[in-house]
């Protein structure tokens, strides 16, 4: 049960950021990003502090590659954070919705490009559909959503990289944001106070924006030490859902017949990759 309940807890409070990060229209999506960074590692130095764990982070810093990969996961991340951040502000949560949904299946794509792995029938046929799905919304609406695809690229390869880093989270997140901080620190420079201080509601929330990248990082972490992945695969959608629900029943987004059609194909694939992943679960434990 504390699996399920670390894991939960991160896919919610993720499924949160909308409500969030609207909370902070009117700063622009780089301020808020810096903010993000920098808050975070002023958090994450407190926290490995506070656990006196200094000594194995650094360890882990200084493996052969690691920074160099961690340089490389951090413009990825930071990219994701960047375009979901301006997403959210523009009115272009549910496009943001559907590329988490999408995410799971850009994931084994990758595994095929990158891992060689082989797809069975059904995961064919599952990225297939989401194929056509996102075709279809191409044709029917007229553009690409651009959005969607940047978030489930970005964050489908930082995982892709971030397994092949032996580092926890705690010390992976640490290492990611101190690469970026230098930088981040320079863009508030020269913005002066910017948007921090002009009002208490924008500058508690920018403060608070490490606190709120990094716990659920850590729970997800914590999550995936004591659960299945079938399991994480299916509490994963949790995520997209609420922010999906969020768009359309709070935000009032359009949920057109082309978002229809799309959607529509993206779930129907989930499913079959859902029930693929149980199915491998499920001959594993036998």
């Amino acid at each position: 049960m504390a699996g399920v309940a670390y894991a939960a807890a991160a896919y919610l409070t993720w499924g949160l950021f909308p409500l969030y990060f609207r909370a902070l229209a009117g700063v622009p999506a780089p301020e808020v990003l810096a903010h993000r960074i920098v808050w975070s590692l002023v958090f994450l130095v407190a926290l490995v502090t506070a656990l006196g764990r200094w000594r194995g982070v650094l360890l882990q810093l200084r493996s052969p590659g690691t920074l160099s990969t961690l340089a490389v996961t951090a413009v990825l991340i930071s990219s994701n954070w960047l375009t979901y951040i301006w997403a959210v502000n523009s009115g272009r949560v549910l496009e943001a919705s559907l590329g988490y949904f999408v995410n799971p299946l850009v994931t084994v794509l990758l595994g095929v490009v990158f891992l060689r792995d082989r797809l069975t029938p059904r995961q064919i046929a599952a990225v297939a559909l989401a194929a056509a799905g996102v075709l279809a919304l191409v044709v029917r609406a007229g553009r690409v959503p651009w959005v969607a695809l940047v978030l489930a690229v970005t964050f489908g390869l930082y995982g892709l990289l971030r397994k092949r880093v032996p580092i926890e989270a705690i010390a992976g997140l640490l290492g990611e944001v101190a690469v970026l901080a230098p930088l981040a620190l320079l863009y508030l420079a020269t913005l002066g106070t910017g948007h921090f201080g002009a009002a208490p509601g924008h500058t508690a929330l920018l403060a608070a924006s490490g606190v709120v990248t990094a716990m659920p990082l850590i729970w997800f972490a914590q999550g995936v030490r004591r659960l299945r992945l079938s399991t994480i695969g299916l509490l994963q959608y949790l995520n997209p859902t609420m922010q999906f629900s969020i768009a359309v029943f709070l935000f009032g987004e359009r949920f057109t017949a082309a978002h229809a059609v799309a959607f529509g194909c993206i779930w129907a694939s989930l499913a079959l990759y859902t029930a693929e992943a149980l199915s491998a679960a499920r001959r594993q434990a036998s």
